[in-house]
């Protein structure tokens, strides 16, 4: 019997959709889907630019799924989810991977929905979202990143819409040099857990690897003006 298909995957041009698929669990996580959540987003960073991550259904994901966890915690059997700190988690690997990620989100976005969200690094909400982390009326803990303080909505926008204006800053995201966009995403969490100094040190090293063959081309391209100029985004 072949394992249920908890995440789904579609490479759309240079961006990677990835959906949470357990609609009538409200996407809940379970080791299965943490599991083929982690494979599509390294799938994503080797053959994507930048990824959206989704929800199937009425909601982008309603945190760790409760029957699972009574059912196999009061067995012992697993006393734990298997999230070891390291670079195999689905988190790490989305906030500090190869491309950008935007989350798209709708409906329930709480617990580890949560979590999974301020591991992106923009978070496009509709109007029907709702955020919490409720671990503390279960007797549980958060154990997702939901420790540390994020802003968690960059846009807002009317039902339904999120996936497409996800899409729209990803068509944008695309257009970065490659090498620019990982040093964005993977340099920047970095600094601001440095002190000053070091931050500042560390910025100047990454600016200086970040210098290639692309980059002299792109500033040729913005002096003979046949780069796009900066515009005031009014979303």
């Amino acid at each position: 019997m072949s394992e249920e298909q908890t995440v789904t995957y579609e490479l759309d041009g240079e961006i990677a959709l990835v959906g949470l698929n357990r609609p009538d669990k409200r996407n809940c996580f379970n080791p299965t889907v943490m599991q083929q959540l982690r494979v599509a987003i390294e799938r994503a960073g080797e053959e994507a630019k930048c990824g959206i991550i989704f929800g199937h259904g009425d909601n982008f994901c309603a945190g760790l799924d409760l029957r699972w966890a009574a059912e196999n915690w009061k067995t012992g059997r697993s006393q734990r989810l298997p999230f070891p700190f390291n670079r195999n988690t689905y988190f790490e690997e989305m906030a500090r991977g190869n491309i950008p990620f935007i989350a798209a989100l709708h409906g329930a976005t709480l617990g580890g929905g949560l979590e999974t969200a301020a591991a992106a690094h923009i978070r496009v909400a509709d109007e029907t979202t709702y955020f919490g982390l409720p671990e503390g009326t279960r007797g549980i803990f958060i154990g997702g990143g939901g420790s540390e303080r994020y802003g968690i909505v960059q846009y807002i926008v009317p039902k339904g819409q999120q996936i497409a204006k996800a899409k729209e800053l990803a068509l944008k995201i695309c257009k970065n040099a490659p090498l620019s966009n990982f040093a964005i995403t993977n340099s920047l969490p970095r600094i601001q857990d440095m002190s000053y100094d070091d931050g500042l040190y560390f910025e100047r090293m990454v600016a200086e690897y970040t210098r290639s063959p692309e980059s002299i081309e792109r500033l040729h391209q913005f002096l003979d003006k046949t780069a796009p100029r900066v515009r005031p985004d009014r979303a």
